[in-house]
Parts: structure tokens; C-alpha cells; sequence
């Protein structure tokens, strides 16, 4: 049992998880979900009245963004710790080509040390990169009215005309990143 608990659950498992969150959120009156919501809850408790964007009935809705937040961190120390067996990241042929080209080639574990190691991280222009785009992170999740988990998973089940706007939004921005800004960022970083 504890094998199969330490394995990546199969799609057909984890989607239908995801997406009994909605209902089950539905069904207790809260219409919000997503990371974004949490950080602004945690604002809010912090820092009560010092911004107005963070000026607001936390109290209300805290007490789930904050629980979702909380496991969001303890999930991670469970899987850093006792799931973290479960193999490199399966990916094509052709996208190890694509990416050896723009000077990745490390694919062992879940994410490429070429990029996320502290050598990489740690030189001024690291910095600048994950200064500017948390920053960008965060200003997009604002400016859209909340982040891709709480748009797509919980704005979509809403049918929220918004929320469909936002998706396409990340969706375009992703590919236009990938095609353009990734290449760029690669070449000065690598």
C-alpha cells in the first residue's frame, strides 16, 4: 500500500480529485479558490489595514485560504521527504533535443539543475530573474483577479465569463513564453 501511495497518482485518479474541490466548495458557501486568495488572506492577517487591497473580512473566508495554504507547505515537506522516490519527470525525445539546443541537459529529477541550482540562482542576473518574475507573478495574478488554479479550476466550474478570458490569457501567454521569452532568458542565464 505504501508503494502505491509513494507513486505519481495516474491522471484519471488525480483530475477527478482536483475537481471535487469545486463542488465540495460550492457546497460550503465559498466561492473563492486559489493561491492568490491565500497570500492576500495572509496580508490581511499580518498587516490589517496597512493597504487597503489587504483591508478586508478575512475572517470571513481565512479560515479555508488559510488551511489551503497550510497544506499546501506541509504536502510539500511530506513529498520533499518521503515520496521523493518516484523518478525522474517523463518526457519526449523531441523535447530533450528542443531543450539540449537551448543548453539544458540535465534531466534527472523534477526540474533541470541546469536552471534551479544555487550557482545559477545566486548570480546577480539570477536575482533579477526571479526578482522580476515573482514580481510579474503576482502583478498578473492581481491584475487577472486571481491565479491560474483558482481561474481555471474554480472561475471555469463557476462559469465565470471572466475566468474563461483569464485561461485563455495564461494559455497564450505560456505558449508566447515559451516560444520567445524562454529562448532569450536561456541564452543570457546559460
Amino acid at each position: 500500500m505504501i508503494e502505491l501511495i509513494r507513486q505519481p497518482w495516474p491522471w484519471y485518479v488525480a483530475g477527478p480529485l482536483i475537481g471535487l474541490v469545486v463542488p465540495a466548495l460550492l457546497l460550503a458557501g465559498n466561492r473563492m479558490f486559489g493561491v492568490s486568495a491565500n497570500l492576500r488572506t495572509l496580508c490581511a492577517v499580518i498587516a490589517p489595514g496597512k493597504v487597503d487591497f489587504f483591508h478586508f473580512d478575512w475572517r470571513r473566508v481565512g479560515g479555508w485560504n488559510l488551511a489551503f495554504a497550510a497544506g499546501i507547505l506541509i504536502g510539500a515537506v511530506i513529498a520533499a521527504a518521503w515520496l521523493a522516490g518516484a523518478g525522474d519527470v517523463a518526457i519526449s525525445d523531441a523535447t530533450r533535443a528542443a531543450l539540449a539546443e537551448l543548453g539544458i541537459r540535465d534531466f534527472t529529477g523534477l526540474a533541470p539543475d541546469d536552471l534551479f541550482r544555487w550557482a545559477t540562482l545566486s548570480t546577480p542576473l539570477g536575482w533579477v530573474v526571479i526578482v522580476l518574475g515573482g514580481f510579474l507573478v503576482g502583478f498578473g495574478a492581481a491584475w487577472a483577479g486571481g491565479c491560474t488554479s483558482g481561474h481555471a479550476i474554480m472561475g471555469l466550474a463557476s462559469g465565470e465569463l471572466p475566468s474563461l478570458i483569464a485561461v485563455m490569457g495564461f494559455f497564450a501567454g505560456g505558449l508566447l513564453a515559451t516560444q520567445l521569452v524562454i529562448p532569450l532568458l536561456l541564452g543570457v542565464l546559460l
